[in-house]
């Protein structure tokens, strides 16, 4: 079938999310209420500034109403059998019109489910018909079905024609009432499809329930005349909430609890909550699907300097973006700045995320916002990230660890106000067999110094330049001369030092092969001294 300091301004959409085009996602929720229209955000990327869609479709997405209403589908075998199938599923009375309707056909005729007449197609089969569907795979019968549905106004989808359509079916995930439907207006059922079979993994069946009891909560706080203000809010709350993770684990009678909790204080000002996120090493495909939720969800995000900015802009379209990065050098937000505007729009009733590259609690100064944030009195949660000190040097194709040669790793930063006393770096490093050291540029050429004098000039190192990224770049060089190389090849931030027999274990093709096999991150410049 026809498949379907202050706020930071937002990264434009052009050239992070390109127009979708004819793919279209559409989510619908049996409305029970009984009153009017869900508004529908426009995809980012996907608007012209007037509203207009960037990409001409002609397909306007809608859900069919179908329950006992006449439905015919043309043609047999299995593919007639499925079409028939979906059209029982959402309650049509079907008929089916087939010379050979096929073994399936026959056992859904004979227990009374649809009515079949055993012949090809003829002129007035479609007529008093709401919708039909030509599943025959003839070009003459698909022909006359298109020229009857057009005089009689027959809503017609034609398999595999989509030039003789006038709907196009959807892919379908279903979780009662809750329904996704994808469409690529007839160009490719194949990727509808596949986007059908993620989302059938992304949404549990706990959506459903949880869609079910959104709507008991709508229809409870519209009979005591809740503002829509008061609604949206009391749903946003519900969507943060632990109510999902009940009805996933089966706990239902705890889930309808605490969403009773949430619909008893809507009207009141609650605070907000603050949850620490990672943000992985820069590529937003490493980010974890709790950080992803976090940022869709999010009404302020208060973010690093070096957050690319595909990751912002999976955050939601209403979101307010913060700039608070700290670059060395450069004017930076201040610590005690950050802490005291997030806790000022949390109290406010702000759902907020204070995003960090890598990991929040991996020299990320997390565990001091944490503090500051729970003596407050301010709910806070934390999502872990994929770190630097391991996703970099992963990157580059070297394993921090491995059998016979690396059993220990050790990680520190070589920030100047957090650098290691005397002594403690080298001790670090010989008591490792792999050191990687996080932002190490600013004291590169001291740093390599003492390495150099703690474990041997010799010793194999690398260092990342925006690991995971397009612009990845590798220097790789005895620790000694490191900087100097690095120096020559221009290297800036963020960046990542390995030190350790590893940095030489895989040879260099079997790395450029392993990067480029990796289909995440681009072969980036290698640079050998």
């Amino acid at each position: 079938m026809s498949g379907g300091g202050g706020p930071a301004r937002r990264p434009p959409a052009a050239g992070v999310c390109p127009p979708r085009g004819a793919l279209r996602v559409a989510a619908a929720a049996a409305d029970r209420g009984g009153d009017g229209t869900p508004a529908q955000a426009p995809a980012r990327g996907g608007a012209t500034p007037n509203g207009a869609a960037a990409t001409a479709s002609g397909g306007y997405p809608v859900t069919l109403q179908v329950r006992g209403r006449s439905c015919a589908v043309i043609g047999g075998g299995r593919l007639a059998a499925d079409k028939a199938g979906s059209l029982l599923a959402a309650g049509a009375r079907v008929t089916v019109i087939a010379a050979e309707p096929g073994a399936e056909l026959e056992r859904l005729a004979a227990a009374g489910a649809i009515e079949i007449v055993r012949r090809a197609h003829r002129p007035g089969d479609l007529a008093g018909r709401f919708l039909a569907i030509d599943a025959s795979g003839d070009d003459d019968t698909n022909r006359r079905t298109f020229e009857e549905a057009e005089a009689q106004r027959t809503l017609l989808n034609v398999v595999d024609r989509p030039e003789r359509c006038t709907f196009y079916a959807p892919a379908v995930v279903r979780r009662a009432p809750l329904t996704v439907a994808i469409s690529t207006d007839g160009e490719s059922p194949f990727v509808a499809a596949a986007l059908r079979a993620r989302l059938e993994r992304a949404l549990g069946d706990e959506w459903g329930a949880f869609t079910a009891l959104v709507g008991s909560v709508r229809r409870r706080l519209r009979r005591r005349g809740a503002s829509a203000a008061e609604q949206e809010r009391t749903y946003r709350r519900l969507l943060r909430s632990d109510v999902r993770r009940l009805l996933r684990e089966g706990r239902a009678s705890e889930a309808r609890y605490a969403a009773a909790a949430i619909e008893s204080r809507a009207g009141r000002t609650q605070p907000g909550r603050v949850t620490l996120v990672g943000a992985g090493p820069g590529d937003p495909e490493l980010l974890t699907v709790a950080a992803r939720e976090r940022l869709a969800d999010a009404d302020v995000v208060f973010h690093d300097a070096l957050v690319d900015p595909r990751t912002l802009a999976l955050c939601g379209p209403g979101a307010r973006l913060v700039a608070a990065g700290k670059r060395g050098g450069r004017e930076s937000a201040d610590q005690a700045w950050i802490i005291d505007r997030m806790i000022e729009a949390a109290r406010a009733g702000a759902e907020v995320v204070r995003l960090k590259g890598g990991d929040p609690f991996v020299f990320g100064r997390g565990g001091e916002e944490l503090l500051a944030l729970r003596r407050a009195g301010l709910e806070v949660g934390v999502v872990p990230g994929v770190s630097s000190a391991f996703a970099a040097p992963a990157a580059a194709g070297i394993p921090v660890t491995l059998r016979g040669l690396a059993g220990s790793v050790g990680v520190v930063t070589g920030h100047d106000r957090e650098g290691l006393p005397p002594g403690r770096l080298e001790a670090l490093a010989a008591a490792a067999d792999t050191l990687v050291v996080l932002m190490p540029l600013g004291n590169l050429e001291a740093v390599c110094t003492r390495l150099a004098a703690a474990v041997g000039p010799g010793r194999p190192a690398a260092l990342v330049a925006s690991a995971t990224l397009g612009g990845q770049e590798v220097v790789r060089a005895p620790v000694r001369s490191l900087a100097a190389a690095a120096r020559r090849a221009g290297i800036g931030s963020p960046a990542t030092l390995v030190v350790g027999e590893v940095v030489d274990a895989v040879p260099g093709e079997e790395v450029a092969a392993a990067v480029r096999g990796g289909g995440l991150v681009p072969q980036g410049q290698e640079v050998r001294r």
